[in-house]
């Protein structure tokens, strides 16, 4: 009877093991202890996984999401802020002559949204002016400051001058709002290049390809 009983607790633990491994990717709702549990871009809130809220996915409730970033960019590390850890990048996917990028809302006006003054110039700029923050590895270091950008999408395309970077090596600060760190693929725009693109800001994220003007 006890060798019975020690078989069939080997048995048993063979079959959790196979059926919940240690390091199972969790889909929505599933539980967590940080965001690298989570699939795709959901991070952990609450311990569940779940849409990230500033990123604007809402695969949980049955939407779609922004691809993930493209390229060879991997990440270079984590960013904790309070329970959600969110990748970090010094790269962003090589740029071409129509570059995929998601389209992000910023205001780059003093109190705006926007954290601090612009990278390039110092300046905060109203939400009349054409201006957009590029990603940290297409930013270069500033390389691209005041330079002019052709952005595409919804069937327009318009020219604008960047100003600032999108930070996606830092956050969570007063230097960036309190604002989770970007994705590598992101050109963060003005409410004057989303109207001029024909879109709607609340949407927060939206997919256009951009190259130099």
């Amino acid at each position: 009877m006890r060798k019975s009983l020690l078989v069939y607790l080997s048995l048993l633990s063979s079959i959790l093991y196979f059926t919940f491994p240690s390091n199972a990717i969790s889909s929505c709702n599933g539980p967590c202890q940080t965001s690298d549990d989570c699939d795709g871009q959901l991070i952990c809130i609450n311990g569940k996984c779940n849409d990230d809220p500033n990123v604007g996915t809402n695969i949980c409730s049955g939407g779609s999401s922004p691809p993930p970033p493209e390229g060879n960019c991997q990440p270079s590390g984590t960013l904790t802020c309070g329970d959600n850890s969110y990748p970090t990048y010094t790269c962003s996917p090589p740029e071409s002559s129509s570059t995929d990028a998601q389209l992000t809302f910023n205001n780059f006006s003093k109190g705006g949204d926007g954290g601090d003054a612009s990278e390039c110039d110092n300046s905060y700029h109203d939400d009349t002016e054409l201006v957009v923050a590029l990603s940290t590895g297409w930013f270069a270091g500033r390389s691209k400051c005041g330079s002019m950008i052709r952005i595409s999408g919804n069937g327009r395309s318009v020219t604008a001058k960047v100003v600032d970077e999108c930070d996606s090596m830092h956050g969570c600060d007063s230097e960036h709002a309190y604002q989770r760190p970007c994705e590598n693929n992101v050109v963060d725009g003005s409410k004057a290049v989303w109207e001029a693109l024909g879109l709607d800001t609340d949407v927060g994220v939206v997919p256009v390809t951009w190259s130099m003007a």
